[in-house]
């Protein structure tokens, strides 16, 4: 699954361009913005393969902000949109995937998704159906071998991340955002930034303010927030009415 981003302030350019990509089944539309600044913020902490990204927009201009994702993490495809052919030269020096201008050609859309599939699909660890089962964690100066079955949450820190069983706590070097790809054909869902939860350990969904939730785990006291961006996935994932 290509998971997406869309940065554009008009409304209804934004809502046609989630009309073709939702169309399309390779695609996860993660989250959509007005605002570049909370765009960027998003990037920082999720793990993104394309952005899709208006260039004329206030604070901070598409091309500006395509250069701080590509410094971010190199590997995100930029699509930058325009009305404007002007600045295609400059999104190609920063090595942009493609650009699409506005009014939107439904032909023009469809072949950029298709070739961002294609080019997906080149790489052999994002393509093929992993079913990780195990995964190397620390814990004091040891190596453990650890069944993703004994996984209850893991939790962000500032430079690793915590590993949480309910017998003890390790640590890994990797990124919240990497153990996220890592699991993510497996029973886990990132809740939060700071959190991913083995949903098979989920045993009670508290109601929290702003119409988000606070999910209890078993073998645990320690109860794991959701965002409200993710609150929807939750429901569906949980059959929450």
């Amino acid at each position: 699954m290509v998971k997406c981003i869309i940065i554009e302030d008009e409304f209804p350019a934004r809502e046609e361009l989630k009309f073709f990509i939702k169309n399309n089944k390779n695609f996860h539309i993660e989250k959509e913005f007005e605002n570049p600044i909370d765009a960027l913020k998003f990037v920082e902490a999720n793990n993104i393969n394309v952005v899709f990204l208006d260039i004329d927009m206030p604070e901070l201009d598409g091309m500006t902000l395509g250069k701080i994702i590509q410094k971010v993490n190199n590997k995100i495809k930029l699509v930058f949109i325009s009305a404007y052919k002007d600045f295609a030269v400059d999104a190609f020096e920063i090595k942009a995937f493609d650009y699409i201008l506005k009014p939107y050609s439904e032909y023009r859309i469809i072949n950029v998704l298709d070739n961002l599939v294609e080019e997906f699909s080149k790489n052999e660890t994002f393509s093929k159906d992993l079913n990780i089962k195990k995964i190397t964690v620390n814990l004091d100066s040891k190596m453990v071998v650890l069944s993703t079955n004994d996984i209850i949450y893991i939790e962000a820190d500032e430079k690793e991340s915590h590993i949480f069983t309910k017998d003890a706590m390790y640590s890994s070097k990797l990124k919240i955002s990497q153990l996220e790809q890592i699991l993510s054909e497996n029973t886990f869902f990132r809740c939060h930034r700071s959190y991913i939860i083995n949903i098979d350990k989920i045993i009670e969904v508290e109601p929290w303010f702003n119409s988000t939730y606070i999910l209890k785990v078993s073998n645990s006291n320690f109860k794991v927030a959701v965002s409200r961006n993710k609150v929807k996935e939750l429901k569906e994932i949980l059959t929450i009415k």
